[in-house]
């Protein structure tokens, strides 16, 4: 079997208390050593800047205006028109008092805007700090203060949230410029509050008039701390430096050169993950790079739809989550289109993903696609590519569901979370295009592996390392994963030329995390017979939901746990699902006292069937997860009633009465499938 990674060290065997290691293994253009990078390229200002030269009429960042109560078509800057403003933003933060080392705030959705603050601050040697669109004021509170942050930049949907009066830390702040514009009371609060307030359009005014030379970084300067969310406790600052940024543009150039087809001036991303994570930041870095184009969602992700139909981009990136609800609706497309189905409701049902209905009204069809589908797939498993394992098949099927991203998309990568091999096969097949999964952290720059586009051994895999990076596998022995055994199976360490320098002011955790000059990823994978890794499970008992958001699932269980109700609570969520769901070991004393409220009659193991009980005891759960703060995506969706303690069922628990979440699962698979399909109503 062909290998599509190169192995540069032995492992070795546990000994001393030391965990046993795998072997090294590295990208095979990095066979020997890693390969020089681009000789101009050692910030991210250069790339910005030496693209804004070479591209100045192309387009760069599209965005779409509100025209008589409809979107209208994209608006674009070109790369001209953006350096030129970001010229002028980065003299207006110089004219108000920001220092090469300042840190600046960027807080809002995906926009023009948010860009150009950013590329402001790379050209003056400022520090980029994200503060995540979804974050409440506690996180946003805790970023400024901790990160030192003087100056914010501010989509006008979020000021409310600045200027909160819970918010405490933004009294620290010097200045605040919007987006757009502030209202008069807006502009009052940030008075009361000592701050000076600007809209862009002042803001781009004060730069003209008071015009300062840029002040470009060095490559070991800090060029964005980001702030991870999901954890019970405060938000991580990862800190990256210019040089992550450029060597990881270099390393992505360097593996796109290997392959056909090629990243030209006129690919187009649609950008609607959320910029302040590290997959959209990387995705436009690269573009930029290339002279392409960006183009913003409308702000509605449920009308995305809209924005792929009149941008039809090239390059589309998602989340597992965005993927599956493709999924859903993408077998039904296909089979009305195969059946010459022009009604609009029939289309609307189709993409909310209800399939049974459609399958039985249309079994000659859905043969016909099986036919189909089985055919192409086939001739992809032999080696041939996309566009050549059956025209056929992409002319009477496929190439329809290609239309209804837009008409010109060329590849679409998965990120953030591991994907189904069932999700990932069908959409290779159907999208007639390039489908692949990388995977990454925000603590490697984003970027740590990479698959190669159609390679259909990778399925299921995220891929091998990236050019600048190293890989291998430690032992985790309290879960039984070992990096020597056949599979070779352990937690994934990482280093390499894109890896973060550290957590910012939290030098006990950098220590933690990066040990002997390896970065320990918390991830478990396994080590493929054709080079490839494939993600299997989490070390730690955070985990990442289909969508990339963590949580922490121990303390969502001691969240719940001070509910009256409940006696014990085991959490489950895993990253191919969007939602948590719990096991619950009521309190029988309490749950009698309801029982008697309620008018219900019966044993305590009867009393837990009932499915009364059940909505009650969630609804508490939903209480007590609010009245802690816990985030949408961190509340339990569904539960099961389990009568008997944890501790009397065999396994379940260690000698020191912690949850053994393997037996867990173990022992309640069936329970948790069940309900999963029960709240998928039906689709499982």
């Amino acid at each position: 079997m062909k290998s599509f990674s190169v192995q540069v060290g032995n492992g070795r065997d546990g000994h001393d208390g030391r965990p046993a290691v795998g072997p090294i293994y590295r990208n095979l253009l990095a066979k020997n050593k890693f390969p020089p990078p681009h000789p101009d390229l050692s910030t991210a200002w250069d790339s910005f800047r030496l693209s804004a030269e070479k591209h100045q009429g192309n387009n760069m960042l599209g965005w779409r205006e509100m025209v008589n109560g409809k979107w209208g078509p994209y608006i674009w800057k070109t790369y001209k028109d953006v350096h030129d403003e970001v010229l002028h933003i980065g003299s207006a933060l110089r004219a108000c008092g920001a220092h090469p080392g300042a840190k600046i705030g960027i807080y809002g959705a995906n926009c023009p805007q948010w860009i150009m603050a950013m590329e402001a601050c790379n050209a003056h040697s400022l520090i980029c700090v994200p503060l995540y669109d979804t974050l409440g004021p506690n996180a946003i509170n805790y970023i400024i203060n901790h990160a030192e942050i003087d100056f914010v930049f501010v989509h006008p949907f979020k000021v409310n949230e600045l200027l909160n009066p819970d918010c405490s830390s933004t009294t620290r702040l010097k200045s605040t410029v919007c987006f757009t514009s502030f209202t008069e009371e807006e502009n009052q609060k940030a008075s009361n509050a000592g701050i000076e307030a600007y809209s862009w359009k002042q803001f781009l005014q004060m730069g003209k008039e008071n015009p300062s030379e840029t002040v470009p970084p060095q490559p070991i300067n800090i060029c964005t701390i980001m702030y991870t969310s999901g954890t019970s406790g405060d938000p991580k600052g990862v800190v990256l430096t210019h040089q992550n940024m450029a060597m990881f543009i270099s390393g992505l150039d360097l593996f796109m050169d290997q392959f056909e087809d090629k990243m030209t001036v006129d690919d187009v991303y649609l950008s609607f993950l959320p910029l302040a994570h590290i997959l959209d930041r990387v995705i436009e870095e690269y573009f930029f790079h290339k002279g392409a184009s960006v183009g913003f969602f409308h702000g509605n992700v449920k009308e995305i739809s809209e924005d792929l139909m009149e941008l039809k981009p090239t390059f589309f990136a998602g989340v597992p989550k965005v993927f599956d609800r493709v999924y859903e609706g993408m077998y039904l497309i296909i089979l009305c289109l195969l059946c010459k189905v022009t009604n609009v409701l029939l289309l609307i049902v189709c993409l909310s993903g209800i399939q049974k209905a459609i399958e039985d009204l249309i079994p000659r069809r859905r043969k016909i696609f099986h036919l189909l589908y089985k055919y192409k797939l086939f001739w992809m498993n032999r080696g041939y590519l996309h566009k050549h394992a059956s025209p056929l098949a992409d002319f009477l099927a496929f190439r329809k569901v290609k239309n209804k991203l837009g008409g010109r998309v060329r590849l679409m990568v998965s990120g953030a979370a591991p994907w189904s091999e069932e999700v990932e096969e069908f959409l290779r097949v159907t999208c007639c295009c390039f489908v692949l999964q990388g995977y990454g952290l925000t603590e490697t720059c984003g970027l740590s592996t990479i698959c190669y586009p159609d390679e259909m051994s990778m399925v299921g895999a995220v891929g091998v390392p990236s050019v600048y990076t190293e890989l291998r596998l430690e032992e985790v022995p309290e879960m039984g994963y070992h990096p020597l055994s056949d599979p070779p199976r352990g937690e994934i360490c990482l280093r390499g030329k894109t890896l973060f320098s550290g957590y910012y002011k939290n030098p006990e955790l950098t220590t933690e995390s990066i040990k002997d000059g390896w970065f320990h990823s918390g991830d478990i994978g396994e080590i493929l017979p054709n080079g490839a890794i494939k993600i299997i499970d989490r070390k730690k008992n955070l985990i990442k939901l289909s969508q990339g958001e963590y949580v922490a699932l121990e303390y969502i269980e001691k969240v719940y746990s001070i509910t009256p109700i409940v006696e014990d609570i085991w959490v489950y969520g895993n990253s191919f699902k969007s939602i948590l769901v719990a096991v619950v070991v009521p309190n029988e004393e309490n749950t009698k006292k309801w029982a008697d409220q309620n008018g219900y009659k019966g044993m305590f193991t009867e009393l837990c069937s009932f499915k009364e009980l059940r909505t009650h005891i969630l609804s508490e759960l939903t209480v007590a997860g609010e009245r802690n703060k816990l985030r949408g995506f961190e509340q339990v969706k569904g539960i099961v009633l389990e009568p008997q303690t944890f501790e009397v069922i065999p396994e379940l628990l260690t000698p020191t009465m912690k949850k053994r979440r393997d037996k867990m699962l173990k022992h309640y698979q069936a329970e948790i499938d069940d309900l999963y399909c029960t709240l998928a109503k039906g689709k499982c």
